[in-house]
């Protein structure tokens, strides 16, 4: 399992409480500190677990974490840029300890941007952690990020026309009910 750095300390303390974010191992952790947790904190959370490597980073205790750090690392994901087949393994090759679960859910949530999505739209060529170009983007991955995009934002209209519509049928109801509250007042005998 993922261990916690003591220098990931500072970033917990302003995340969710576990209640607003049980997912997170970062809140787990979180949750079974005392309350009384004060400087010793560290010491106690890092003590029964193995110490982290120190050629390398401890793992980000979240996707959304270690995609914010696979953007400060590497320009290839800073700039949003075609990743090249098997970026998984070029990211393993650079960060042994990576958790490959939590690699492959940042992978997702950065491929499944739409700003990743609009580069791919676009793009010829494939690019390595380094932002070295590589291999050509071939036009059925073009046209995949273009269908996922169209997609989005049919879904995203279709959401909006509901929400419009629900409002319309809201403010009928809301007419409906001064309506009759006007009539009964008009004809009620106080």
């Amino acid at each position: 399992m993922n261990t916690i750095s003591p220098a990931a300390e500072p970033v917990d303390a302003t995340s969710p409480t576990p209640a607003e974010n049980p997912n997170t191992e970062a809140a787990n952790v979180a949750d079974t500190a005392p309350d009384s947790a004060s400087d010793s904190a560290p010491e106690s959370e890092t003590a029964g677990a193995p110490a982290a490597q120190p050629s390398q980073q401890a793992p980000a205790p979240s996707a959304r974490a270690l995609l914010k750090q696979l953007q400060q690392q590497f320009p290839a994901f800073r700039d949003c840029l075609p990743l090249a087949i098997g970026i998984d393994k070029q990211l393993l090759a650079r960060l042994p300890g990576l958790d490959r679960k939590i690699m492959r859910a940042a992978l997702g949530i950065h491929t499944g941007s739409m700003r990743y999505l609009r580069s791919m739209e676009k793009a010829t060529v494939r690019y390595d952690l380094d932002g070295v170009a590589g291999a050509e983007v071939t036009d059925t991955h073009r046209s995949h990020a273009k269908e996922q995009l169209q997609l989005r934002f049919k879904k995203e209209a279709e959401r909006k026309k509901a929400e419009k519509a629900a409002e319309a049928e809201a403010e009928a109801a809301r007419q409906r009910q001064e309506k009759l509250q006007q009539l009964a007042s008009k004809f009620s005998r106080n």
